[in-house]
């Protein structure tokens, strides 16, 4: 992931494609105008920040001037960048997914079923890092990605839009085929630990299982993701031939 440690580099980035930005670490107790400025430009463009020791920063970058700031290879899209235009969507939202080589694996399944858009939350997500685009076999350049700041909330505005939300969870007597996904979809997934949170799973529309009959009690969330997503490619397609 590129990273940026001078302070005109990053103040130029924060005007030019502020998008591109993941995190910033600033050095706590450093006080200078333009850091100010910085803390002041996240803010107002919610790019998330947090305030570390010199010693942090050290780690990170070993020559600073008081901040180190990651940038993701892409652009963010918006919301209303993956909808324009689009007659029945097809989005996959991702609930704090941490790991890089799950979300690359997401992006490179995600590319290569058409879908519209990938969603992630600001915060519980792992950015758009060199392992996420090296394991996306460069679908990364070809999916339309949105950070939003707050998930539950964007679900709101996605069913306001029309969309039908399905999550995927284990332990569900409904399956993940059981459902037709000729609507307008978003694909809620849950992250590789925790599944969906609480509010996130109530926002669903449905909530749907993928039977397991070993020892095992879930699947990658890669893994499903695959599932749920290239059921929704054959039920669309069967729909086409009609």
């Amino acid at each position: 992931m590129e990273q940026i440690n001078r302070l005109n580099p990053l103040l130029e980035v924060l005007h030019s494609s502020p998008q591109r930005i993941n995190k910033i670490f600033i050095q706590k107790e450093r006080y200078q105008k333009k850091i100010s400025e910085i803390i002041q430009q996240a803010k107002a463009k919610k790019i998330p920040y947090v305030m570390v020791p010199k010693q942090r920063l050290d780690r990170l970058a070993g020559n600073h001037q008081g901040v180190v700031a990651f940038l993701s290879p892409k652009d963010f899209s918006s919301l209303d960048d993956i909808m324009a235009g689009v007659e029945v969507p097809f989005l996959v939202l991702l609930d704090g997914v941490e790991d890089p080589q799950n979300l690359g694996a997401i992006i490179r399944t995600a590319e290569g079923a058409a879908v519209n858009g990938i969603i992630l939350p600001e915060r519980r997500s792992v950015g758009l890092t060199e392992t996420v685009s090296k394991v996306s076999a460069g679908a990364l350049e070809q999916v339309k990605i949105a950070r939003v700041k707050n998930l539950a909330s964007t679900m709101d505005d996605l069913k306001k839009r029309g969309l039908w939300l399905v999550g995927a969870e284990g332990g569900r007597k409904e399956y993940w085929y059981e459902f037709d996904y000729n609507l307008p979809l978003g694909l809620v997934l849950g992250s590789e630990g925790r599944g969906l949170r609480p509010l996130v799973r109530k926002k669903c529309d449905k909530i749907l299982s993928i039977p397991l009959l070993g020892q095992l009690s879930s699947l990658n969330v890669a893994a499903a993701a695959s599932v749920f997503i290239f059921e929704v490619v054959r039920q669309r397609k069967r729909q086409e031939r009609r």
